[in-house]
């Protein structure tokens, strides 16, 4: 670890100096895909996490084609199709009560469409390929950011064993409750969704067949939703399932639930959905929590990302791939030799505001259509299920590529 005014940046220049070094605070998925697209593009990094170990927390991931071709650029995309499962079927919306079909995309026609495949992964697998995309002595573990200090000729995370470590830029990638994101604006607590979720891994021999096929299934009902489809090459079947939450209200990865009241969040939906909850063993739960959008995402030196940044609910299956196109971006923005580092973060906001805003909100907008009880209202939703090309009106998501958008707002 650098502390004081090591490293290997300009020093002495004041505010006109290009990023050499970047600091990362924090080492999810959007930490570790910040240091592995700045030292892909030959910027010094050092990632500080708090955690003292990396552990095979949370469950399951949707890898879309917009976050694919990230991966592919970083040469991970063999090991992406040796640990994850590729889908042939995405967003299979059926019915709660019959498992009646309602909308399914073929996703023959991804690659001809998107140049890539769909394919889901367990959180940690993927959290590995980005780790191994970044140099080891870069990862330093159990070092929880508390904040920064900046001036013309640096910036500095501070940490709470008391000591600094200094750079060019800051990357606050410290998640919804993010330290940092106080320096940037005003700070305040995250927005409770009313929502649950329940996550639980199903051996693939207790699972119905329907759950073991290569699909992205999600079961639409009454004030809730479940999903599930195959991870680790198919030997596990991930569940996560969204209930109102009543007075619950932990938030965290590490809460656990009991399969019985999962069981009975769901009694009487078809029968081979409550095959595959029976099947469960244990069940994480934790309150669902989300930010509004907010304009400004730097401040200086300073830049937030991911979750720090845009925190949305899951109904897009986009968080991850949001935080690895924000890393993108970053890289592209922070290795262009013109540019101060204040002039590239602002550049890097005005490239993914919009962008990550946009799918923040169609994310926390889902949460109505999902959950609508029977009547009219879910007949029209029905209905317009029926009426989408399953695979164009994700065209937009879909084709976009974070590196390119970055290099054109050059």
């Amino acid at each position: 670890m650098l502390t004081g005014g090591g490293g290997a940046t300009a020093r002495g220049q004041g505010a006109d100096v290009s990023a050499a070094r970047v600091v990362i605070a924090g080492g999810g998925i959007g930490g570790l895909a910040a240091a592995a697209f700045l030292s892909r593009a030959g910027l010094e990094v050092s990632v500080h996490e708090q955690t003292a170990e990396f552990r095979e927390i949370g469950a399951g991931l949707v890898v879309a084609p917009n976050l694919v071709r990230l991966l592919r650029r970083l040469g991970l995309a063999a090991r992406l199709a040796d640990v994850g499962v590729r889908l042939e079927v995405g967003w299979e919306f059926r019915r709660w009560q019959d498992g009646r079909v309602l909308f399914a995309q073929q996703l023959e026609r991804s690659a001809e469409m998107y140049g890539e495949d769909t394919w889901v992964v367990h959180r940690a697998d993927l959290l590995e390929l980005l780790r191994s995309a970044v140099p080891a002595e870069a990862v330093h573990l159990g070092q929880r950011a508390t904040g920064v200090e900046q001036d013309d000729d640096g910036i500095r995370l501070q940490l709470a064993d008391g000591t600094a470590v200094e750079g060019d830029a800051v990357i606050g990638a410290d998640g919804i409750h993010s330290v940092l994101r106080g320096a940037v604006t005003t700070p305040g607590p995250p927005r409770y969704s009313g929502l649950c979720a329940w996550r639980s891994l199903v051996p693939a021999d207790a699972a119905p067949e329907l759950a073991r096929r290569p699909a992205q299934t999600l079961w639409l009902g009454p004030g809730r939703h479940l999903v599930h489809y195959p991870v680790s090459s198919g030997r596990l079947v991930n569940l996560v399932a969204f209930t109102p939450a009543g007075d619950f209200d932990v938030e965290s990865w590490e809460s656990r639930g009991r399969v019985e009241d999962l069981a009975a969040e769901f009694a009487g939906w078809d029968p081979r959905l409550t095959d595959l909850v029976a099947g469960a063993g244990e069940v994480g739960r934790w309150a669902l929590l989300d930010r509004d959008p907010i304009p400004t995402w730097t401040a200086g030196r300073l830049a937030l990302l991911g979750d720090a940044a845009h925190p949305m609910v899951p109904f897009f299956a986009q968080g991850a791939g949001q935080a690895v196109e924000d890393a993108a971006a970053l890289a592209v923005c922070l290795s262009d030799p013109g540019a101060t580092v204040p002039e590239a973060l602002a550049r890097y906001q005005a490239v993914r505001a919009p962008r990550a805003t946009r799918v923040q909100t169609a994310s926390r907008g889902r949460q109505g259509s999902h959950h609508l009880p029977d009547g009219p209202e879910q007949q029209t939703r029905d209905a317009a299920f029926a009426g989408d090309d399953p695979l164009a009106h994700n065209e937009w998501l879909y084709s976009y590529d974070a590196e390119e958008a970055a290099r054109t707002a050059r």
